[in-house]
C-alpha cells in the first residue's frame, strides 16, 4: 500500500515538475509549419493550427482550445475506459482485500504479498489509473508551447482573460479558471471514487490531484488551466455514459440506502 502511495506522490511530483520547466520556451521561436523538430512538427505545430483553425470557425480561441481538448480525449479515450474498468474491478475485490487486511493487520509485509496475488490472479492493476495522466504529460507541454509559440492564441482572450498570461499577471480574475480546474477535478475524482468508495489510494488521490492542478495552474498560463477545465468535464461526463445503466452506481453506496 505504502509502495502505491508513494508512486501517485512521485507521479505528481514529476508532472509538477515537468511542467514548471516548461518556462525555458518563452524564448523560443513561434512555432509554424516550417518547424523542423520531431517535437515542434508533430506535436506543438498541429496543436497550434487545430486551435487556430477552430477558433477562425468558431469565432474565439476559447472554443477553439475546447475543439482540440475533445479531439484529444477521444483520442485517449481507450486509455480512460481501461481506467474506469479497472476502478470497477477494485471495488469488486474490496471484499477480497478488507478479508486479507483483516487476516493480516500485524503483519503488513504478508498483508502486501497476499495483495499482489490477489490483483496478479484477477488481472488488476492497481496504478492503471496512471496510465492517462502519464500520456497527457507530453500533451499539456505540447499545449503550452503551442500557447507561447503562436502570437495569435498567446494574445486572445477568452471570458476577459488573457490565455496567455499567468493569473498573477491578470490579477484575482485570473485565478478563476484554475480554481475551476481544480474543483472540477475533485469531482472527477469524487465520481471515481463513488466507484471504488473503499480503495484508500483513490481516497488519497481524491485530495491530492485537484491541491496538484490548482498548484500547476496558478504557475501557468491561463490556456493550460481552461484546457484542464475542459478535459474535466469531458470525463465527467463521458463517466456518466458508460456506469448510468450499469450495476456500479455513481454516488456513495451510503447516499442509496434510504
Amino acid at each position: 500500500m505504502r509502495r502505491r502511495t508513494l508512486t501517485f506522490l512521485l507521479l505528481g511530483l514529476g508532472l509538477m515538475l515537468i511542467l514548471s520547466g516548461c518556462t525555458s520556451v518563452t524564448n523560443a521561436p513561434p512555432v509554424g509549419p516550417d518547424s523542423t523538430s520531431f517535437w515542434d512538427k508533430y506535436l506543438v505545430w498541429p496543436l497550434s493550427w487545430l486551435i487556430k483553425e477552430s477558433a477562425s470557425l468558431l469565432g474565439s480561441y476559447g472554443l477553439g482550445i475546447l475543439v482540440a481538448t475533445v479531439i484529444i480525449r477521444l483520442i485517449i479515450l481507450p486509455l480512460m475506459i481501461k481506467q474506469i474498468k479497472s476502478s470497477k474491478k477494485m471495488q469488486e475485490l474490496q471484499p477480497e482485500l478488507q478479508k486479507i487486511r483483516e487476516k493480516h493487520k500485524n503483519d503488513p509485509q504478508k498483508a502486501q504479498q497476499e495483495t499482489v496475488l490477489l490483483f496478479q490472479k484477477n488481472n488488476v492493476n492497481p496504478l492503471a489509473g496512471c496510465l492517462p495522466l502519464l500520456v497527457q504529460m507530453p500533451i499539456l507541454i505540447a499545449f503550452y508551447h503551442a500557447i507561447i509559440r503562436t502570437p495569435e492564441i498567446f494574445k486572445s482572450t477568452f471570458i476577459g482573460i488573457q490565455l496567455g498570461l499567468h493569473p498573477n499577471e491578470i490579477g484575482w480574475y485570473g485565478y478563476i479558471l484554475p480554481v475551476l480546474a481544480a474543483f472540477t477535478t475533485y469531482l472527477q475524482q469524487k465520481m471515481m471514487g463513488a466507484v471504488t468508495p473503499s480503495n484508500p489510494q483513490m481516497q488519497m488521490f481524491m485530495i491530492m490531484m485537484p491541491l496538484m492542478i490548482l498548484a500547476i495552474g496558478v504557475t501557468l498560463p491561463a490556456a493550460l488551466s481552461l484546457y484542464w477545465l475542459y478535459g474535466n468535464l469531458f470525463t465527467i461526463v463521458q463517466t456518466y455514459f458508460l456506469y448510468r445503466n450499469k450495476d456500479t452506481q455513481l454516488r456513495p453506496k451510503e447516499g442509496t440506502a434510504k
